[in-house]
């Protein structure tokens, strides 16, 4: 059988010899197997060999009778018996693999060639050919998943997905959504979004508001075909580099608008980007823009563009200028921050700049164009107008940063249940009023009330949104004063030091990097040893600066305050020792605060403040449910009763502050609190230009704002200068009182002082004796000393000042005070809101 075996025939064997030599005298197995070999070889060789120029055109090679020879002592036989004989050499099918391997490797070939190419008696392929032969299934693989799969699935989805009409679009739009208070049934607003809007026709909208639009959105919007692949492409890029910016055409927001979905699924981006190739075809471009205009969102409770040139300039659409459209166009990205200057004026820049780069504005027009006047005219949406407007702001936005996109609620007319406690709603308005009531024309308010239980917000009051004053207060950023000194306390708890450390308290006193001399609130002394609850409770400032200066850092500060549950730091610096009393540019808006301290109020658990409790479809379905965020996590420590420990000891410093500031709550209740103030600008620093009180109790955490919306100095209707215990505190104790009055009195839990005990109290000089018989009594230390009275609220002039610590002897060493800072009624420093130069007034 071996010497019948046949091997395919390879490309170049005709060249070779004859393989009919007789192989070496080796023994009869290995003549036997060159036998064999040579006849295979030489039967492979049966074809033409190449043309000889002098030889005829073809030539065969003689036949070989090694190529027939049978093995000796068998019959002949069918070749395709198989009958094998012990005295015969088997067949080695390695051995011939590491032959063919041999010859393919002097061909070039790979060595490992495929054998089905060998079965069919095809050539094999050298190492280039089989690259190229990879290279291009790939290249067909590529073809087919990126080039004809996307072409057929876009032509199935085109053929399936349907374009809505415009008509049905603002249709969709027109729903009613309900907002109801937080027991469920009664209304707090309805919100109906065709109220103002006003439908314009295609020659209504003038060029230059359309120019504005497509600077600011899409400025291939009059060539494209719906979509733009380098604007996807520059979204992918901003994707996988973090940079900002969509892809998504005017066409494509306008779908979006339609579906009212603005999730980030594939799904949903391929759709809407086959629906805007199909509404381009079916739709004139004049068509769509007008659409758009008509259906977008400007903020200030405006639909369409109309609506919005009358909110933001009193005037129809085609009376705008350029400089207004620029304006309205560069608010659609974000029309919730219309009202936000920084933002609006940054985003005008950009559309002016646009406006030129494409010929609709000419250089000189683009240099010539101001920043546009805004009018201060009433904002109103139906069901929500003057305070209440603000809370449907803050909902909006809730749900915006939920996934709930306005177009979405809108489209869904969904139910939303808010937090807010009608009760303490209407209590919050009716305080504010009282209180406010014919003070002076200048002074803005805002109160937050939060469940610190929940983070639920029960109350919020930002201002009365009239003519006079649009700005939402209760959100907006101001300096907190002394109402941050808590959170000085914080970091230092977490070093194991604790209400009971002591500092030096005298004023004035210098600090390393810190310019100016620190003094305290009318100069009051606090001499060695000033506890840090003694200087909570006097509001000390000399002792937090020395804490923040050089124990905890700004940076410890700003953590507590994170970890406290302040949403928006990004006015809060790291680096400024300022923010030891809440100066320099380090704000906090009474939202925050109302949060920070409401971690207090829940022993140390932080829940995020929040308006919304549940969404519902119309027919009842939940599609939110506010559960998550009223489980809480510990702030302070990861360890809950490490984090319940250090808010215990804050608690334990600000109990005293109310009594001694008279805003102690009705009927003995268990509150906490703190006063705070900030000095007014350059040339009266010497007076307050904001006051808070933020407080709480186990049931509800309050903060109340008092200020000047230009840091001018502030004064109630007798001309007195407004402190933290003035005017919010008033507000603050009445609020609180109010509501509440028929809840269970809950004391807030004792905890374990943190650092060293209480000291006991200076004894009278009495004999050994005496003292021997006298056990001393662990008294608050703050009874150490005899209590300052409280100054009455008045004018510098009208003031008297307020007695100092008793005057220790000229040789008492601990006192560094020194005449004349020792006097009560020395001037306070030149200053104003400088980091390096503030003050941070306070009358606690």
């Amino acid at each position: 059988p071996n010497a019948m075996r046949r091997r395919p025939p390879r490309r170049d064997d005709a060249t070779r010899k004859p393989q009919g030599a007789p192989a070496r005298q080796a023994g009869p197995a290995a003549a036997g197997a060159a036998a064999g070999a040579a006849a295979g070889y030489a039967a492979a060789s049966r074809r033409p060999s190449p043309a000889h120029p002098d030889g005829p055109t073809e030539t065969l090679l003689p036949i070989d009778e090694a190529d027939y020879r049978i093995a000796p002592s068998r019959e002949p036989e069918l070749l395709t018996h198989r009958y094998h004989d012990s005295g015969f050499e088997q067949h080695d099918p390695a051995g011939e693999d590491r032959i063919n391997a041999m010859v393919a490797e002097s061909d070039g070939a790979e060595p490992d060639a495929d054998d089905a190419d060998e079965g069919d008696g095809k050539p094999q392929l050298t190492r280039k050919q089989r690259r190229r032969r990879l290279i291009k299934r790939l290249a067909f693989g590529f073809v087919g998943v990126f080039v004809v799969v996307p072409i057929v699935a876009f032509a199935i989805t085109y053929f399936l997905v349907d374009i809505p009409k415009p008509a049905e679009i603002i249709a969709a739009q027109s729903k009613t959504v309900n907002y109801y208070f937080s027991d469920g049934t009664t209304l707090l607003g309805r919100d109906s979004q065709d109220g103002n809007r006003v439908i314009l026709k295609p020659e209504q909208i003038p060029e230059v508001v359309k120019k504005a639009v497509y600077a600011a959105e899409d400025e291939t919007f009059e060539t494209n075909s719906g979509f733009d692949i380098m604007g996807i492409l520059r979204a992918v890029r901003n994707q996988l580099t973090g940079g900002v910016g969509g892809g998504s055409t005017i066409t494509q927001q306008y779908i979006k608008q339609a579906t009212g979905y603005d999730d980030y699924s594939l799904t949903r981006k391929w759709t809407e980007l086959v629906k805007a190739f199909k509404m381009s075809n079916e739709l004139s471009k004049s068509e769509i823009i007008t659409a758009y205009l008509n259906t977008i969102y400007f903020g200030r409770g405006a639909y369409g563009v109309q609506a919005a040139a009358q909110a933001y300039f009193g005037k129809d659409v085609d009376k705008l200028n350029p400089s207004q459209a620029a304006y309205l166009a560069g608010i659609i990205q974000a029309p919730s921050r219309g009202d936000n200057r920084e933002y609006a004026e940054r985003r005008w820049n950009y559309v002016i700049g646009q406006m030129k780069e494409n010929g609709w504005l000419t250089p000189e027009q683009a240099a010539e164009a101001e920043f546009p006047k805004i009018v201060s005219g009433e904002r109103r949406i139906k069901g929500f107008t003057g305070p209440r407007f603000f809370i449907k702001e803050r909902i909006r936005q809730e749900l915006n940063a939920l996934g709930f996109t306005e177009d979405k609620v809108r489209l869904e007319g969904y139910k939303i249940y808010t937090t807010i406690n009608k009760r303490a709603q209407a209590l919050a308005e009716q305080t504010v009023r009282e209180v406010m009531k014919d003070q002076p024309k200048n002074l803005r308010e805002a109160l937050v009330a939060i469940d610190p239980n929940t983070g639920g917000v029960k109350a919020y009051y930002g201002g009365e949104n009239d003519k006079s004053d649009q700005v939402d207060w209760a959100n907006t950023p101001r300096n907190p004063g002394s109402a941050i000194k808590p959170f000085d306390f914080v970091p230092l708890l977490k070093q194991g030091k604790g209400p009971y450390a002591a500092y030096d308290g005298s004023s004035p006193r210098t600090f390393p990097g810190v310019g100016v001399e620190i003094r305290n609130s009318e100069n009051v002394q606090c001499p060695m040893p000033c506890t840090v609850k003694e200087a909570m409770e006097r509001s000390i400032n000399t002792v937090f600066y020395d804490i923040v200066v050089n124990e905890v850092k700004p940076s410890g500060v700003v953590q507590a305050l994170k970890e406290a549950g302040v949403q928006n730091t990004s006015k809060l610096s790291e680096t400024s020792v300022n923010i030891a009393i809440g100066g320099g540019d380090n704000m906090i808006s009474p939202k925050d605060m109302a949060a920070a301290y409401a971690t207090f109020a829940a022993q140390g658990i932080q829940r995020d403040a929040h308006f919304v409790s549940k969404i519902t479809t119309p027919d009842g379905e939940v599609v939110y449910q506010a559960h998550d965020k009223s489980k809480g996590k510990p702030a302070f420590d990861p360890n809950e009763e490490k984090s319940k420990q250090i808010a215990g000891n804050v608690t334990m410093t600000l109990e005293p502050v109310l009594s001694y500031s008279g805003l102690e709550c009705a009927n003995g209740r268990a509150c906490a609190g703190k006063t705070g103030t900030h000095e007014a600008r350059e040339p009266y620093s010497d007076q307050n230009s904001q006051a808070w009180m933020v407080g709480y109790s186990r049931q509800l955490s309050t903060a109340v704002w008092v200020g000047d919306s230009a840091l001018n100095p502030i004064k109630n209707k007798d001309g007195r200068i407004i402190y933290g215990r003035g005017l919010p505190g008033e507000i603050w104790q009445k609020f609180m009182d109010a509501y509440h009055e028929k809840l269970e009195n809950l004391p807030f839990d004792e905890v374990e002082v943190i650092g060293e005990a209480a000291p006991p109290p200076p004894q009278p000089e009495n004999t050994p004796d005496e003292e021997e018989e006298e056990e001393p009594e662990q008294e608050k230390p703050e009874h150490s000393r005899p209590e300052r009275p409280r100054p009455p609220q008045g004018p510098p002039s009208q003031q008297e000042p307020p007695p100092s610590s008793p005057e220790p002897s000229p040789t008492d060493p601990t006192v560094p005070c020194r005449p004349p800072f020792c006097q009560p009624d020395d001037p306070p420093p030149p200053g104003g809101d400088n980091p390096e130069s503030e003050r941070g007034l306070n009358a606690a």
